[in-house]
Order: structure tokens, then C-alpha cells, then sequence
């Protein structure tokens, strides 16, 4: 597939299926290629004069820096934008701030607390928006993971999420395991499922691919063979007030070598940062298994394919 045979220029990627399966592949085309050219040495300027518009509500490591990174490798501009230093933390609204950042830049990426101010911010951009993280998704997240689980091992066989089912890593990561013919099991305690709109979207795409969800609420059953291990920490970003409590509720669903064992000689993959000894002891996340650096590589390589096709 010529992966610049879509027109996806103009279109918002504010959850993981926003991209048709097509889409999703075109992308993850585009990724492989732009990775290869890195390692060489060959620059690929798609973006020159270019300007991407990166607002931040939340902390980060991974997607400031991939995301500003990659721009520059396109031969564009990234403006970081804080909302601690914006007229936002003076009560300015997210629609006026979209109308206003969408006309100084092509593409905005945005790492915001809540979706429905994604989806508030992309009804009033001129530009796409790319999801850079919400509470409900995290796609550009999942687009590295599969990157990283085709490089080692293929596109076949079965990953296993454990921990909090629920949360938006999760989310993302089961539907693009849906698009690309992977099975997903869901090994979680009861009440961390998850959401019925997730696995909604996850049969709507499996209907095509093939693939299969299960969920477990035993580890030991829910790894018995699988390819991928996947886990995330307990306690994310505005969870802090629960932290006691999803401390003594996944105790059990820790990543450890005894579970590993039980697996298919599975790889480990975890979106980073990781509270070693927590949700993965050391001896798994530095252990031979691990593709978490990996990983945390292809955020770049699959966002610059994104913005390429989002904003070319």
C-alpha cells in the first residue's frame, strides 16, 4: 500500500478509531519508512516551514520531547505551550484558544486531562488535532506499540494488558490490537474492565480482523501463553487520591519473572514512566523480554508519520 494514496489531510485524531484500518496501516507505513531514513541519516524535510502547536495541561517526558523531536526532523517548528503560561489560567476558554492557536500553526498536538476538552478544542480548530493523551484515550501511545510489537515479533498471536483495564492506555491499545488482527486479553480485578464503548469498538474492528478479547481476573490464566505482556502504572495522573487503595487492589497483578514464565517467551511492554518494583519489578522491565525503549522510540516515528499525513 502506497501509504500517501490517502487524503487524510485536515482530519482530527482525537481517539484510535478515527483511523479506519486502512488509515492505521498507512500510518504505520509511513512510521517504518521515516524510522529507516533516521538511522540512516537521511533527512526528509515534509514539514519545512511548517509549524506545530503543542499545549500541554499535563506533565510529561515521552511526548514533548517525540513530539518536539520529530517536528524538527521534518524540518518544521514545535511551539510548546503551557497551560500554566497561557491566558487559559486566567479563565480564557478553549474555544477562543483554538481559534487562536489554529491560525498561527498547521497541526496542534494536545496532552490535556480531560477528553471532552480535546473534543471541545478540535470543534473550534481550523487545523488537525492530534490526541497527545486524554483521560479516555491515548492512540498515539497504541500506534507505537503495534510499531513495536510488528518489528519483533509480528502481527500475530495475542497480547495481555494487566492492570487497570480502564484506563485510556488500555482503551486505545485493545482497539488497535482489533485493527491489526491481534487478540487482547484484559487480566484485571473485577471493576477495572474495560468500557463498554471500548470493547464496542473493539468487535466492530475484530469483525474484520478476526481478532479476539477476553477477560481475565486471574493473572496466571489471563498470560497462559501469550505474546505480549503489557501493564501500566496503578495510579494514573488524577488517580493520586486512590493510590492506598489500587495499591492493595493489583498487588497481585504485578509483572514478575513467575508470571513471565507462564507466558509464550512473551515480550514486555510498559508506555512508561514505570514504578519499578510496583506494577514490574526490575528484573522484567531490564530483563532481555523488554521493548519498553523501544517503544518509547516509535512515539516519534509514528507521530512524525501522523503529522505528515495529517497536516501534508
Amino acid at each position: 500500500m502506497n501509504c500517501w494514496s490517502l487524503n487524510l489531510k485536515g482530519k482530527h485524531l482525537l481517539g484510535m478509531d478515527d483511523l479506519s484500518i486502512r488509515e492505521f496501516n498507512a500510518v504505520l507505513e509511513l512510521a517504518e519508512r521515516l524510522k529507516i531514513e533516521y538511522h540512516s541519516g537521511i533527512a526528509h524535510p515534509l514539514m519545512r516551514d511548517k509549524v506545530l502547536a503543542m499545549l500541554f495541561e499535563k506533565p510529561s517526558t515521552r511526548t514533548r520531547i517525540s513530539f518536539e523531536a520529530g517536528m524538527t526532523q521534518l524540518g518544521g517548528h514545535a511551539m510548546y505551550l503551557g497551560f500554566d503560561t497561557m491566558q487559559i489560567k486566567r479563565g480564557e476558554t478553549i474555544a477562543d484558544t483554538a481559534k487562536v492557536i489554529s491560525g498561527y500553526s498547521d497541526v496542534i498536538c494536545a496532552r490535556l486531562y480531560k477528553h471532552t476538552t480535546l473534543e471541545e478544542m478540535a470543534k473550534n480548530s481550523r487545523v488537525p488535532v492530534i490526541n497527545a493523551l486524554t483521560d479516555k484515550e491515548h492512540p498515539c501511545q497504541a500506534l507505537a506499540d503495534i510499531l513495536t510489537i510488528k518489528e519483533h515479533i509480528g502481527l500475530n498471536g495475542t497480547v495481555a494488558f494487566i492492570g487497570d483495564a480502564a484506563n485510556n492506555v488500555s482503551h486505545s491499545l485493545m482497539i488497535a490490537c482489533a485493527k491489526v488482527g491481534l487478540n487482547y486479553h484484559a487480566v484485571c480485578p473485577k471493576g477495572y474492565e474495560p468500557k463498554e464503548w471500548a470493547v464496542k469498538l473493539f468487535e466492530k474492528n475484530a469483525a474484520k480482523t478476526g481478532a479476539k478479547f477476553e477477560v481475565f481476573n486471574d493473572p496466571s490464566e489471563g498470560v497462559a501463553g501469550v505474546d505480549v505482556v503489557y501493564t501500566d502504572t496503578w495510579v494514573s495522573m488524577g488517580d493520586e487520591a486512590e493510590a492506598k487503595k489500587r495499591e492493595e487492589t493489583f498487588k497481585e497483578y504485578q509483572v514478575n519473572q513467575s508470571l513471565m514464565k507462564k507466558t509464550n517467551n512473551a515480550l514486555f511492554m510498559h508506555c512508561l514512566p514505570a514504578h519499578r518494583n510496583h506494577e514490574v519489578t526490575d528484573d522484567v522491565i531490564d530483563g532481555p523480554n523488554s521493548v519498553v525503549f523501544d517503544e518509547a522510540e516509535n512515539r516519534m516515528h509514528v507521530q512524525k508519520a501522523l503529522i505528515a499525513l495529517l497536516a501534508k
